[in-house]
């Protein structure tokens, strides 16, 4: 029996998990709808970067197990299932619980063209004249234009011809449903106070023999297809990495299709050309009862109207530790500052390189970038300060995933502002969150440090936990110019006084830690540890983890999401508790609490358990040394381990035994909603929105 869950299978657990928030009908009908967007969003990526690494693997032949025993080949068995079971849940939810539910509350969404009245089949052929017609581009493939190339992601409409004049063959055509165009088309409705809508596919598929006046349309359904979005990237040979990840960013579109969406009821001869010319698997092929690509919910969830089918949306609010009428830098002298987001606005950390950039007496500002929003109040404060004449450096992340695109132009932009523009180094991502602003004062030079959890993204501060500090206080400082020192040269401190960095550092200081623990539990001491973080996944930790609870120490783990360790084995993870909790904002920050024979110790940081996070980036874990911050921070987590609304408990592994059925279950672990009867309710995120509120 193997000691760990896999990783990808414990990947779509989470993204069950999700679902599950949108099944609950205690949840606002809009609300839930948003749950399911994600779910699709998060699947797609799920299959550009892990599945495509998968089938990178079995081409290679690579035949080595992960952790939990499987080869990559039967990785790839287990995850088509759990994926093609996932999609029919998702497909379930929306066709029997949103369709109807959202009809009751006025919002008739058409699921079959034929449904039209007179007076809106009218209107809709009039739309597809006017507005969509011209836009399209049909490709026919014959013997003179082959197949074209399909990008990612796209939506698509095949369709099987027939020559009038030639009716014993058949030919394919293909024709992009139009990004530039809204997928959501609003339609006349026959009821008053009702919105309808159908989508734009379903206006072409009707309307698409105007493409093709001289064959008849023997059939037409949408298809969408999922391409490796993997990018490859020689780092040592690229001359400029800015060039070459263009280049990369342009192959993206064109990668090996890994998955194919197809409605159900397809013609079986359009499904053997797509399968054919697109080279793809039966077993990737997704045959859709319903919509491709549910994350057009997300652009219904943002229609005007209905308002009162979602929550009120919270509203950020000034920082318990902070007066935002006051001079920010003189409160930084005073004392340690501690920001918990989005509870707490994120306008203090775009105020601190805001001001910097203004003030005469700051010298230099550095900063690390891994996202930024589309349009950055930091990256304009950034550029002003260059253009004031001070010394600017920012390490501009282009390895971030996703996001490669908008950080080059975002460097560019830098660049030409007078910044000093350092793209990361040679095989590693640099995913630490760290500003320091350099400052003449009156007793000499002093420099200001934020330390953060996430990203310095104004945008998604508001739907993401995350924590931070501002400090002045010397050995943070040197420490955050040994950091910047490290990035744009070659110089490694010998030691370090607070931080500590991976790939170099992390990983033994985690262990230590952890070990340290397990000798005071050894002998008799009090020993707890509290970690909170996105994923566990590393083989090394979670070893640490199961020998510190063979030794007797308390472990209570709040993973969001991936978590292949097994909880409840005896002798060897009987004391450890896992928890995921799902809510409104997604779980992003990363605290970690050592009980330390009483004298406890909290960490913060950029880095999740994971083997790339500890080996392969550029990570800062940071200690909270304040006792008031300390104790600010111990509330947090004992809130969360008190949350009985959105925190799902993953089952002991006997429990999992017992109860074999989905792969997903099997090898990536059971999750149960909290036990609530005659419990009060306790939802740790409204709780915090309630706390930060009442401040006031």
């Amino acid at each position: 029996m193997s000691k760990f869950y896999n990783r990808e299978l414990s990947w779509l657990g989470f993204n069950y998990r999700v679902l599950s928030e949108a099944k609950d009908k205690s949840i606002p009908l809009m609300e839930r709808l948003k749950f399911l967007s994600i779910t699709a969003s998060n699947l797609d990526e799920f299959f550009m970067i892990r599945v495509a690494s998968l089938k990178d693997m079995v081409h290679a032949r690579y035949t080595k197990k992960d952790i939990a025993g499987l080869t990559p080949k039967e990785q790839l068995e287990t995850i088509s299932q759990g994926t093609h079971e996932l999609v029919e849940s998702q497909y379930n939810i929306y066709n029997r619980s949103f369709l109807p539910s959202l009809k009751r509350q006025g919002l008739k969404i058409i699921t079959q063209y034929e449904n039209l009245t007179k007076e809106q089949a009218a209107y809709v052929d009039n739309y597809f004249l006017k507005e969509v017609y011209p836009v399209l581009t049909p490709m026919a493939v014959d013997s003179s234009r082959p197949f074209p190339l399909i990008r990612n992601k796209s939506l698509n409409i095949a369709a099987l011809l027939m020559d009038k004049k030639q009716k014993d063959t058949y030919d394919f055509a293909t024709v992009q449903v139009p990004s530039v165009l809204p997928r959501i088309v609003t339609v006349p409705s026959e009821k008053e106070g009702e919105t309808a809508i159908l989508l734009l596919e379903q206006v072409i598929e009707k309307n698409i023999q105007k493409l093709f006046l001289n064959y008849k349309v023997l059939a037409a359904t949408p298809y969408r297809v999922m391409r490796n979005a993997d990018l490859t990237i020689d780092e040592d040979e690229a001359a400029d990495l800015l060039i070459e990840i263009e280049k990369q960013l342009k192959k993206r579109q064109w990668g090996e299709a890994i998955r194919l969406e197809v409605e159900r009821g397809i013609d079986k001869r359009l499904l053997k050309i797509l399968k054919k010319e697109l080279m793809i698997q039966e077993e990737d092929i997704f045959k859709i009862h319903g919509p491709l690509d549910l994350t057009f919910l997300m652009k219904v969830y943002g229609m005007e109207g209905f308002d009162h089918l979602k929550e009120p949306r919270f509203t950020p609010q000034p920082p318990k530790n902070l007066d935002m009428d006051r001079d920010l830098f003189e409160q930084i002298r005073e004392g340690d500052i501690l920001l918990h987001h989005p509870y707490e606005t994120f306008n203090p950390v775009v105020n601190f390189v805001r001001l910097a950039a203004k003030d005469p007496d700051v010298l230099a500002i550095k900063q690390t970038l891994y996202r930024v929003s589309s349009h950055s109040p930091i990256i304009a404060s950034l550029a002003q300060a260059a253009e004031n004449g001070k010394q600017v450096t920012v390490l501009v992340e282009l390895k971030a995933r996703f996001d490669e695109e908008n950080n080059i132009v975002w460097a560019r932009k830098l660049e030409k502002a007078g910044c000093h523009v350092i793209y990361g180094l040679v095989g590693l991502k640099t995913h630490s969150k760290i500003t320091l602003v350099v400052r003449r004062e009156e007793d000499g030079i002093r420099r200001y440090v934020h330390l953060g959890t996430g990203n310095y993204n104004d945008s998604t501060a508001k739907l993401y936990t995350d924590m931070g500090i501002f400090t002045c206080k010397r050995p943070y400082g040197e420490d955050a110019t040994a950091v910047f020192n490290m990035l744009s040269g070659y110089s490694e401190p010998l030691a370090w006084n607070k931080l500590s960095l991976a790939p170099i550092w992390l990983r033994n200081k985690f262990v230590a830690l952890i070990e340290r623990e397990r000798d005071n539990a050894l002998k008799g001491k009090p020993a707890k540890i509290i970690a909170k973080m996105n994923s566990l996944c590393d083989a090394g930790i979670i070893k640490a983890l199961y020998d510190a609870s063979a030794a007797g120490v308390e472990i209570d783990l709040i993973v969001r999401g991936i978590c292949c360790l097994k909880q409840g084995i005896k002798g060897m993870s009987e004391t450890i508790r896992v928890r995921s909790i799902v809510g409104t904002f997604l779980e992003h920050s990363r605290i970690y609490y050592f009980e330390n024979d009483g004298d406890s110790e909290i960490y913060m940081g950029s880095a999740d358990w994971m083997p790339r996070n500890l080996d392969k980036r550029v990570e800062i874990l940071f200690p909270v040394e304040d006792e008031k911050l300390k104790e600010q921070i111990v509330h947090v987590l004992d809130l969360q381990l008190a949350d009985n609304q959105k925190a799902h408990l993953l089952q002991p592994d006997d429990v999992i035994d017992k109860e074999k059925g989905s792969p997903v279950d099997i090898y990536g672990g059971i999750y149960k909603k909290v036990e609530r009867r005659g419990k009060a309710p306790v939802c740790s995120q409204i709780q915090f929105c309630r706390e930060a509120k009442n401040r006031l």
